[in-house]
């Protein structure tokens, strides 16, 4: 039931990474088998959540590396955006804009900005030094700045 509360928010942090149902799905099935194979070595219950995470974004990582396919499929963007009072073509960019970070930039920005964790969260997280999660973290807006300067994302 734990699992089940969660399983959407996981459903989407991988769906950013893989970009396509199929693999979100199996990286929601290989996190829950990783979550459930492994919930004895989880110290504090009240960083499930986080604990959840951290395994969805190594799970969709690892599926990215091995697979090394990423295809580039038209999202059902009913499932992915959730809300239709949603700004379609502006998430659409956004979602492009952070497809153009490296896989540690996008994860700090997504932990930061998504679901809404403190930089030290995020250090203890992806297992970095805090200063280093703040300089990732100043570089991928910079680097989303220059991104954005070089397109008319509202037209």
């Amino acid at each position: 039931m734990l699992f089940q509360e969660y399983e959407e928010e996981i459903y989407r942090m991988a769906y950013v990474y893989v970009k396509n149902n199929d693999d979100a799905l199996d990286v929601v099935q290989e996190v829950a088998y990783r979550a459930f194979k492994n919930i004895h070595t989880l110290v504090n219950p009240e960083f499930f959540k986080t604990w959840l995470i951290k395994i969805t974004i190594n799970c969709a990582i690892n599926l990215m590396k091995k697979d090394k396919k990423n295809v580039q499929l038209k999202p059902e963007y009913d499932d992915f955006l959730g809300s239709e009072d949603e700004d379609i073509p502006l998430n659409l960019s956004l979602q492009d804009l952070i497809d153009t970070l490296q896989e540690e930039e996008k994860s700090v920005v997504l932990l930061r900005f998504y679901h809404n964790h403190t930089f030290k969260e995020i250090s203890e997280l992806l297992e970095i030094p805090l200063g280093t999660a703040k300089s990732v973290l100043y570089r991928a807006l910079k680097k989303l700045r220059k991104e954005i300067e070089g397109k008319d994302i509202y037209e």
